[in-house]
C-alpha cells in the first residue's frame, strides 16, 4: 500500500478523520483539487456549529433535528449528533485546534439562533465560521508528520479489483476499495495510489446547478466515484436549496446566512410586506424548505425576480457590521446597505441531505470504504437539513470513522484481496475542446434548475431524464478520447450525480421536505 489510509477530501470531516487517526500512528494521505488546502465547502461555510445552549439537552437538540428533517430523520443518528457533538467542538476546535469563537462580553462563547432551532446553541466566528475552523484546522494538520496533503489532485475514481485488476476471479468477493485514481492538475498525470482503507469526505453537488452556495470545487465527485464503484446512494432526491442568497446581476449566489433571520431579519416583498405568516407559524424562522418554497411561490405568483430580507429595521447597525461583518462588506461591494435597507435575495441549491449511504460509523455498502460529510447520507439530515449541524456531522462522523478505522486495524492488514491492480492507462488522445465542456456544463446547469429544482413534476423529471442520458452518452464517448483535464473530470461526474439525482426523484411521489412533486 502507499499509504495506510487515503481520505480524498480537506474538509472539516477529512480533517477530523485524519487528526484521529494519526493520533493513533497511521499514515494518512489526504488528496485535494484544491490549490491550497483549506480549500473546502467547510471554508465557506457562514453561520456557526452547534455546541449546546444555557439549560439545553441532547433529548431537546434531537427533537428539533426529526422536526427539521420532516419525519425522515434516522433517530440513532441524531442522538449520536447530540450525545458526542458538544464534546467534540469542545476537546477538537476549541481547545486542541484553538479556533477563534465569538465571545460576549462576559467573556462566555457567544450563542446565536437558526431557523428551527429552540434555543440558542450555536457558536460562531463572525459570520465565516467555516473559514476559521478549516484554517485552524489545516494549520495543525500540516504539522503532523504522519500527515501528507496533496494539493492539485482530482480524484479520478476510487479502485475496486472487480473493476481494475486483470484477475479474473477478483469479480467474486465482495466489492472492496484499495484507493483511486488521481489526476494531478499541475503535470497533468494520472497515477493510483492504493490504500488499506479510503475515506470518501469531498463536499456537495452544487455546482451541477445553476445557482448554488456551493464553492466552483462542488462538482459531486463523490457521489459520482461512490456510484460507479457500486456503493449504495440514498436520500438523493433530497437537495435542500438555501432561501436567502444575493440577488444582483454582477455576483455570484453569495449565500446570506439563516443567523441573519436567526438575528431577527424578516422577509418581505418588493413591496415592503411580510408573507412568510402565510406559509408557517414560525414566520422567517421556518425550516429553510418551507422558507426556499415560500419565496419561491411568491416569486411565481406575483413577478417578482426576488424577495427582500430586512434586518435594518430590528437591529442597531453598529451591531449588524459587528455581528455580520463579512455580510455587510460583501453586500456593500454591490451597492446595497443593509443597516440601512433590506438585501434582495433568491434561493439557491445549497446542500445534499442524501448521499452515500453510511451506518452510524461511516461505513459504505463497499469494504474498506468509508464516507463522512456532505457526502454520505447518516440519515441524520432526514429530509431537510437543520441549520448549523453540517459542520458538526463531519466533525463527529470523521472521528467515529478514525476510531473504528483504528480499532479493526489489524483486520484491514491482515486481509487486503490479493487481486494485483492495473496502473491507469490513459487512452485520450485529443486535446479536450473547452468550448464543448463549457457548453455541456451549462446543459447540464439549466436542465437541473428548470426541471428538477424547487418544485419538481413527472413531465419535468422525465424530460431532466431524457436530456441527462443524451448528455451522459456524449460526454461519456467525450472522455474516452480526450486527454484527461480537471473540467472534464468534473463535467463527468456532475452529469452523473444530476442523473442520480433526478432518478430518485423520479421514483419518490411522496413531497417530503427539499422534495416537492408539485403533482
Amino acid at each position: 500500500m502507499d499509504t495506510d489510509v487515503l481520505v480524498i477530501g480537506t474538509g472539516v470531516a477529512a480533517c477530523s478523520a485524519a487528526l484521529e487517526l494519526a493520533k493513533k500512528g497511521h499514515q494518512i494521505t489526504m488528496v485535494t483539487k484544491g490549490d491550497r488546502p483549506e480549500e473546502s465547502n467547510t471554508y465557506h461555510a457562514q453561520g456557526g456549529i452547534i455546541y449546546k445552549g444555557e439549560k439545553d439537552r441532547p433529548e431537546l437538540l434531537v427533537k428539533d433535528i426529526q422536526e427539521a428533517g420532516a419525519g425522515a430523520t434516522w433517530s440513532p443518528a441524531a442522538q449520536i449528533l447530540a450525545q458526542e457533538g458538544p464534546q467534540l467542538v469542545e476537546d477538537i476546535l476549541i481547545k486542541k485546534v484553538q479556533v477563534p469563537f465569538n465571545v460576549n462580553e462576559e467573556g462566555k462563547l457567544d450563542l446565536t439562533e437558526e431557523a428551527a432551532h429552540s434555543m440558542r446553541r450555536i457558536i460562531h466566528s463572525d459570520d465565516f465560521t467555516g473559514k476559521a475552523i478549516e484554517t485552524s484546522l489545516i494549520q495543525h494538520v500540516s504539522k503532523i508528520p504522519q500527515i501528507t496533503i496533496l494539493t492539485n489532485h482530482v480524484a479520478i475514481d476510487l479502485i475496486t479489483p472487480e473493476h481494475h485488476s486483470l484477475d479474473p476471479l477478483a469479480i467474486y468477493p465482495p466489492t472492496s476499495c484499495l484507493g483511486a485514481y488521481v489526476f494531478n492538475a499541475r503535470d497533468r498525470k494520472a497515477t493510483k495510489i492504493t490504500a488499506a482503507v479510503t475515506i470518501l469526505a469531498t463536499g456537495g453537488l452544487g455546482q451541477a446547478f445553476l445557482h448554488t452556495t456551493n464553492p466552483d470545487g462542488a462538482t459531486g465527485d463523490g457521489f459520482a466515484m461512490a456510484y460507479r464503484a457500486g456503493a449504495k446512494l440514498i436520500n438523493m432526491e433530497y437537495v435542500q436549496f438555501h432561501p436567502t442568497t444575493l440577488f444582483h446581476k454582477d455576483a455570484k449566489r453569495f449565500l446570506i446566512s439563516e443567523s441573519v433571520r436567526g438575528e431577527g431579519a424578516v422577509l418581505k416583498t418588493p413591496k415592503g410586506k411580510t408573507f412568510m405568516e402565510k406559509y408557517h407559524p414560525l414566520g422567517s424562522l421556518a425550516p429553510r424548505d418551507v422558507v426556499a418554497r415560500a419565496i419561491h411561490e411568491e416569486m411565481v405568483e406575483h413577478g417578482y425576480k426576488y424577495v427582500l430580507l430586512d434586518l435594518a429595521s430590528y437591529m442597531d447597525s453598529e451591531a449588524v457590521r459587528r455581528r455580520f461583518p463579512m455580510i455587510y462588506e460583501t453586500c456593500l461591494q454591490y451597492g446595497i446597505d443593509m443597516t440601512k435597507e433590506p438585501i434582495p435575495v433568491v434561493p439557491a441549491v445549497h446542500f445534499s441531505c442524501g448521499g452515500v449511504k453510511v451506518d452510524l460509523w461511516g461505513k459504505t455498502s463497499i469494504n474498506r470504504l468509508f464516507a463522512v460529510g456532505e457526502v454520505s447520507c447518516t440519515g441524520l439530515h432526514g429530509a431537510n437539513r437543520l441549520a448549523s449541524t453540517s459542520l458538526l456531522e463531519g466533525l463527529v462522523w470523521g472521528n467515529r470513522a478514525a476510531r473504528w478505522i483504528h480499532q479493526n486495524w489489524e483486520e484491514y492488514i491482515k486481509e487486503i484481496p490479493p487481486f494485483p491492480i492495473t496502473d491507469w492507462i490513459d487512452t485520450g488522445m485529443e486535446e479536450p475542446d473547452p468550448a464543448l465542456i463549457k457548453q455541456d456544463l451549462i446543459n447540464l446547469r439549466h436542465i437541473m434548475w428548470n426541471y428538477v429544482g424547487l418544485v419538481r413534476t413527472r413531465k419535468r423529471l422525465k424530460r431532466a431524464i431524457t436530456d441527462l442520458r443524451h448528455l451522459w452518452r456524449e460526454v461519456e464517448d467525450f472522455y474516452k478520447y480526450a486527454k484527461l483535464h480537471q473540467k472534464l473530470l468534473e463535467l463527468r461526474n456532475g452529469i452523473q450525480t444530476g442523473l442520480i439525482i433526478t432518478r430518485a426523484a423520479q421514483r419518490n411521489h411522496t413531497s417530503r421536505g427539499c422534495h416537492f412533486r408539485k403533482d
